[in-house]
């Protein structure tokens, strides 16, 4: 297959860059650098089955001029995983995420038309459900996002499963879990737990747990989300929704456990569920996936590459308090 992976510098996305090159795969890595990293790919620089194009997904003139005109060949699957993230920003951005994970998903769908995909698949979020009623949760839970990113990123998903409906593009889409492992984002905004605890490891800080820690997470290691796209991507199955989980739930107190170190407690934030839990029944079943790495070994293998977070931003309470302003004004 020759691929097109959205974000492939990324998080997500370079794992899954890796994957497909292990399975002999061609592959097009398309990547703005906002918050992907050469670095993450630049193993196989000098791979002639991958290509790179720096191309910011939400210009849709520049999209066509690079990804259309310029890009040589097939296409035969598009994993669409570029997505601004993160709470906070989106709450004082909300048009800067609205322009990269709707109109960039729109602008993508157009070049999957344009190729003629045998399969799109698009990496949703499980902050769609908000505040969970019942947990584990299913795919047909209410959907309640309680943010701008959390919207825009079910808005992104509609579009795919309208452009399915429409166009007859054949697609899936996947409602990751609280996705973790190495290469996760060191950026300077405030964001996921593990990499402010990481950091805060290694400068030897006191983590900072919100609330009482009792609340749980559906950890889900990063390879088994990339063993899920690419075995979407070969299924027949077309115009599905799946939760993509680890099959458990983790409180943050067994976490800092796990990682070894003191803890101070901040305010619990609203609109944060006390559980993510994703009920997984329906991938298992329909596309015979399984998660592979517990979470305690996931947390070993984070342990392993700590040394990567060494540039990250260290987050203590009071600056954590300054950076979630935003967070309490909107959402309490």
């Amino acid at each position: 297959m020759r691929v097109m992976i959205s974000g492939g510098a990324g998080f997500i996305g370079s794992h899954l860059v890796d994957l497909c090159l292990l399975q002999g795969c061609e592959v097009v890595v398309v990547d703005n650098l906002s918050t992907g990293r050469l670095e993450n790919i630049d193993t196989y620089i000098w791979n002639r089955k991958i290509t790179f194009v720096n191309v910011d997904l939400s210009d849709k003139l520049m999209v066509e001029k690079k990804l259309v005109r310029e890009l040589e060949g097939r296409i035969d699957v598009i994993f669409h995983l570029a997505a601004l993230a993160d709470i906070v920003p989106s709450i004082e951005r909300p048009y800067d995420y609205h322009r990269s994970n709707v109109e960039a998903t729109i602008n993508l769908l157009e070049v999957a038309r344009h190729y003629r995909v045998s399969k799109f698949v698009y990496a949703a979020s499980s902050s769609c459900y908000g505040l969970p009623e019942v947990t584990p949760t299913t795919e047909t839970a209410r959907i309640d996002p309680q943010y701008p990113y959390a919207l825009t990123k079910y808005l992104g998903e509609e579009y795919v499963l309208h452009f399915g409906k429409v166009y007859k593009l054949p697609v899936i889409s996947l409602r990751f879990f609280n996705v973790f492992g190495p290469r996760s984002r060191t950026s300077g905004q405030y964001g996921a737990v593990f990499g402010i605890f990481l950091k805060q490891k290694l400068e030897g800080k006191a983590f900072t747990v919100v609330g009482d820690g009792k609340q749980t997470r559906d950890f889900t290691f990063v390879t088994d989300v990339a063993n899920v796209c690419l075995q979407a991507a070969k299924s027949q199955v077309v115009q599905e929704v799946f939760n993509i989980g680890s099959g458990g739930s983790y409180s943050i107190n067994y976490l800092t456990s796990l990682l070894g170190g003191e803890v101070t407690y901040i305010p619990k934030r609203p609109g944060e569920p006390d559980c993510t839990f994703a009920d997984i029944s329906k991938v298992t079943r329909v596309l015979g996936w399984h998660p592979q790495v517990k979470f305690e070994e996931g947390v070993k293998e984070v342990l392993r590459e700590i040394e990567s977070w060494r540039k990250a931003p260290l987050w203590d309470e009071h600056s954590i308090q300054e950076a979630t302003k935003s967070w309490f004004s909107c959402l309490s």
